[in-house]
């Protein structure tokens, strides 16, 4: 694992299991998430923060790469062609661009409901609401929400198109490192995949850690994963020239 340079760190922060979390990560940083305690998932979207109606696009995202799954290598591309984040580092070798949100229906069917008037901090959260209240911070909403990446979690699809969550796939320690090509709005929840076969809600703890990263360079391994990245990385510098 590679260790970030302390004179390089900007923060770090945790995000308890089911809650939710946004904030900026400039062009030149990067962010590592931290699986904390085993089994975490972590649904994500991504805004161009100078003007948030560029977004992650999933399908220019996989058609762009020839992928139905995310490692390292892999980047995340806007719907304007342009690279928002690359994934640096990656200690699981697979993360779900295709599962969706878990949302209250799904919630409710899967494991009942805690509100917080009887359970406090230890109620149920789903994903989408808590992704709809960090969008509300910026002025976004239901209409804004685009399809997200499922960070730490696995699902396979079998010949007859169903799809299958793979239990256990992350483990207490494992990570994900993002580095950030443009000005990008990062909205995360830690609720679970909506997939999930687990019989009790009990969604893990998420580590957050943000430093100074290099910008890539003609030998980038995320730059030269595909032919098709090449191309991405130019449109972005370009934005930026």
């Amino acid at each position: 694992m590679t260790q970030p340079d302390p004179a390089r760190l900007l923060w770090e922060d945790h995000v308890p299991g089911g809650c939710h979390w946004s904030g900026v990560m400039r062009r030149g940083t990067t962010l590592r998430l931290t699986d904390t305690e085993g089994g975490a998932n972590v649904s994500m979207v991504l805004f161009n923060d100078d003007e948030k109606l560029e977004r992650y696009n999933m399908a220019d995202t996989l058609k762009a790469q020839h992928t139905a799954h995310l490692t390292r290598g892999f980047v995340l591309y806007s719907d304007m062609g342009r690279v928002l984040c690359s994934i640096t580092e990656d200690t699981l070798g697979w993360h779900d661009p295709i599962g969706g949100l878990l949302d209250a229906a799904t919630l409710e069917r899967k494991w009942g409901v805690h509100r917080f008037q009887e359970h406090r901090n230890s109620m149920f959260r789903n994903a989408r609401d808590g992704l709809l209240v960090e969008l509300g911070k910026y002025g976004l909403g239901r209409r804004d929400l685009p399809a997200c990446v499922n960070l730490f979690s696995k699902v396979t699809v079998d010949d007859a198109g169903s799809m299958h969550f793979m239990a256990g796939h992350s483990k207490a320690g494992d990570h994900v490192d993002l580095r950030f090509e443009m000005n990008a709005l990062v909205a995360l929840s830690t609720a679970p995949h909506p997939l999930d076969t687990a019989e009790r809600y009990d969604p893990s703890r998420v580590r957050l850690t943000a430093w100074r990263s290099d910008p890539p360079g003609a030998d980038d391994h995320c730059r030269n994963f595909r032919p098709e990245n090449a191309r991405g990385f130019i449109n972005t510098e370009r934005l930026y020239a």
